[in-house]
């Protein structure tokens, strides 16, 4: 797991490996990431369908209460069948947009 830090977020690259592998690597290092937004990037792994998401759902919801987003990057899977716990964009830029989009949001407490 590499961990890239910008100004507002985590770009967590993950390395080939299983979904649940990787889940329970950055639950391990989450307590280093949990101060900023986190986008996961899955560019190297092998996802296959929006199923394959599923194991990120617990990480994701306890970041989001956190008041911080967590956003994966994939561009290899419907992402109109990724369930609406998640986020999911297809590049760095959208991952931000939504980053910003759920900003926004909480600004105006939703």
């Amino acid at each position: 797991m590499k961990i890239k830090k910008e100004e507002n977020a985590y770009i967590v690259s993950l390395k080939k490996s299983e979904v649940k592998q990787a889940v329970e690597k950055l639950k391990a290092d989450y307590k280093d990431l949990k101060d900023k937004h986190i986008i996961v990037d899955l560019s190297k792994m092998k996802i296959n369908e929006a199923l394959d998401l599923i194991p990120f759902i617990e990480i994701s919801t306890q970041h989001k209460i956190s008041k911080r987003s967590f956003v994966m990057l994939t561009d290899t899977i419907d992402i109109d069948k990724v369930p609406e716990e998640l986020a999911v964009a297809p590049t760095v830029q959208e991952a931000y947009d939504i980053i910003e989009m759920e900003d926004i949001e909480r600004d105006l407490g939703f």
